[in-house]
């Protein structure tokens, strides 16, 4: 058996993302054997439109992004929160990969964490993002939850995540998600 693929989804686009230096957190803290890349084209797929998936089918972004979904044997996904939810940008693309047959979030295990400047560290997106995979019969890990409020305290300039605290759960956030799709495996 090759590695076990687990593919982090950052919800932020901005270069110096704390979500992003999570997910970077959670590759360099993988137990052996884990692979975690991050998922780098988001920012490619366009508003969702049901008129361009129904006329001539999924456009490209949304196709590789359905395609690393599915050949990853789970997801992680590092959230900001934006207003009390989930950005536009990671909703767009759930929205889009959720559509159509075979959608790729079903049955898949999947894990939540979040870094914001706030005291929460986006409680309330990632409940959202609970909701929403409840829905498409995706499998949300429950333990560890990681939320990194005051993220510009535990993130340095360079993106690395500095906090011993975080650090932790991350990596047993990543070996969690390791062996609860295990488990869902039999």
């Amino acid at each position: 058996m090759g590695a076990f693929r687990i593919l982090g989804i950052s919800g932020s686009l901005r270069r110096g993302s704390h979500n992003t230096a999570a997910l970077r957190a959670a590759a360099e803290l993988a137990p052996e054997g884990v692979e975690v890349t991050i998922y780098e084209g988001l920012g490619d797929i366009p508003p969702y439109n049901d008129d361009l998936r129904a006329g001539s089918g999924n456009p490209a972004p949304v196709e590789a992004f359905r395609q690393a979904i599915r050949a990853a044997d789970a997801v992680m996904i590092a959230t900001p929160e934006y207003n009390y939810s989930v950005p536009g940008v990671l909703k767009n693309a759930i929205d889009w990969a959720s559509r159509g047959p075979d959608q790729p979030f079903d049955d898949k295990p999947i894990a939540i964490m979040g870094a914001s400047q706030g005291l929460l560290g986006t409680a309330r997106a990632q409940y959202d993002l609970r909701k929403m995979f409840v829905y498409l019969n995706g499998h949300p890990l429950n333990r560890p939850e990681v939320f990194i409020g005051q993220s510009g305290q535990k993130v340095d300039a360079e993106g690395r995540v500095t906090d011993e605290t975080s650090r932790k759960l991350i990596a047993q956030q990543v070996a969690a998600l390791r062996d609860w799709a295990l488990r869902l495996r039999g």
